[in-house]
């Protein structure tokens, strides 16, 4: 494999972990919208689905963002009569969003970047000895 080929496969793979960062952050950032009128639904949690490409003119596989999409899960409910988008019973349907669960996924996100970066600067010093190698 030619060593630029490994700062192409690691630089696909920081971009598609930095989309899933921005997907988890908007995810964080809306966990307590709710709906604004009775009966309305609250934020949907996102989820991001990666798959494998090769690109033509290399031949390498890379990994790229495959869809955004949204998690069907059931939204929970709490008490609060008061709020503008609580219905007949009281009840104000909150988002499907788990701190949690984001921060779970923040976590892996970070480590996968975290690899792809460390694998780019070894490639990188590679480059450098080879290049020094030869003067």
């Amino acid at each position: 494999m030619d060593i630029s080929r490994a700062l192409d496969i690691s630089a696909s793979g920081m971009d598609a972990q930095s989309e899933r960062l921005r997907v988890i952050s908007e995810n964080m950032a809306n966990e307590d919208t709710t709906g604004s009128s009775p009966g309305a639904d609250p934020y949907r949690r996102k989820t991001i689905t990666f798959s494998e490409q090769v690109d033509r003119a290399t031949g390498e596989s890379q990994v790229v963002v495959k869809s955004i999409g949204k998690d069907m899960s059931a939204f929970g409910k709490r008490y609060d009569p008061s709020h503008p988008a609580a219905d007949a019973s009281g009840y104000v349907k909150t988002s499907n969003v788990s701190s949690f669960v984001e921060l779970m996924d923040m976590r892996e996100a970070e480590r996968s970047y975290s690899a792809n970066l460390n694998t780019m600067q070894a490639t990188r010093s590679m480059m450098t000895r080879t290049i020094d190698l030869l003067k």
